[in-house]
């Protein structure tokens, strides 16, 4: 099976495509054409990387709003109230 992927917008083909093998052999024969010329361009024959979870590095950015600028209200988000009942401090007795 081959897969050739397009620009979304142009649908034209974006240089590059995926293919499926039925055997192993296949697959060791296609690896052996990297670098070859073909119509006179060179192909670039690789073996799919699998995405590794984890193997990113770093933390990232993560999800969450963080600690970022604040508007200055010092923390606990007093100020932003609660569904919109606005600011209410606790009474002073």
């Amino acid at each position: 099976r081959v897969t050739i992927l397009c620009n979304k917008i142009t649908g034209k083909p974006q240089g590059f495509a995926y293919i499926e093998f039925a055997d192993n052999e296949a697959v060791e024969n296609a690896l052996l054409l990297n670098e070859s010329l073909f119509k006179g361009r060179e192909l670039k024959v690789a073996v799919k990387r699998v995405n590794q979870p984890g193997m990113r590095g770093g933390k990232g950015k993560g999800k969450g709003r963080g600690r970022g600028k604040g508007k200055g209200y010092g923390k606990g988000g007093a100020w932003r109230g609660r569904g919109g009942k606005g600011y209410r401090p606790h009474p002073y007795w």
